[in-house]
């Protein structure tokens, strides 16, 4: 077990490097106390950086996002707790969607997707980055089971996560601050032309800052 946790820590600090946000490691202390929620604690909290609303990946892929810090530990809700969701794309195809946790059985659904949708048993799932969270391109889960019924509009599709605190007891928790970085297609607001703000008033401000 002690060479398990240790050639996972080196994959996550090898994947630490390699992340396009600055990444803290991190040790998973112990499950949350809540029994009908889905979180672990970890051994690093506000003074090492890590913020609320921080995504947290381990060496295989997305786990969940921060959502509470304190000084020397935080709190962690899973992807696979009911409460969370994590929009996705189908790598093999594009095709996006939205994940959303699935309580005790550790699985994630995907829900309100078309039952002719062009998804197959197998499919990977990545992050697609539009919620402004998760970078894009982070490894989510697979496909594991499609439900199709003639009677109904939209699939069952359940999917097995990437992750999981089951696999390991370390993970790096990414700078939600700088996560904006990861989006160099989005135009910069130039600050004299946001909507609203005339030429005249433009003028104003210029012949004011001589």
């Amino acid at each position: 077990a002690a060479q398990a946790e240790t050639a996972q820590l080196r994959r996550l600090i090898g994947a630490s490097e390699r992340a396009p946000l600055k990444a803290t490691p991190a040790e998973i202390l112990y499950n949350g106390r809540d029994p009908y929620s889905r979180k672990v604690v970890i051994d690093k909290g506000s003074q090492s950086g890590v913020r609320p609303g921080s995504p947290v990946v381990d060496d295989n892929g997305v786990i969940g996002q921060v959502t509470r810090a304190h000084a020397l530990s935080a709190e962690v809700t899973l992807l696979t707790d009911k409460e969370q969701a994590i929009p996705v794309q189908v790598v093999r195809n594009g095709l996006r969607a939205v994940a959303f946790g699935a309580g005790s059985s550790g699985m994630l659904e995907l829900r309100f997707m078309a039952a002719n949708a062009e998804i197959q048993n197998g499919d990977k799932l990545v992050t697609s980055g539009i919620d402004g969270t998760y970078p894009p391109g982070l490894p989510v889960a697979t496909v594991a089971r499609i439900e199709r019924d003639a009677a109904y509009a939209f699939a069952r599709i359940v999917c097995q996560p990437a992750a999981g605190v089951d696999s390991g007891s370390y993970v790096l928790v990414l700078d939600g601050e700088e996560k904006r970085a990861a989006y160099p297609d989005e135009p910069a607001v130039d600050r004299d032309k946001r909507p609203g703000k005339t030429r005249k008033v433009r003028r104003k401000e210029a012949d004011a800052a001589k």
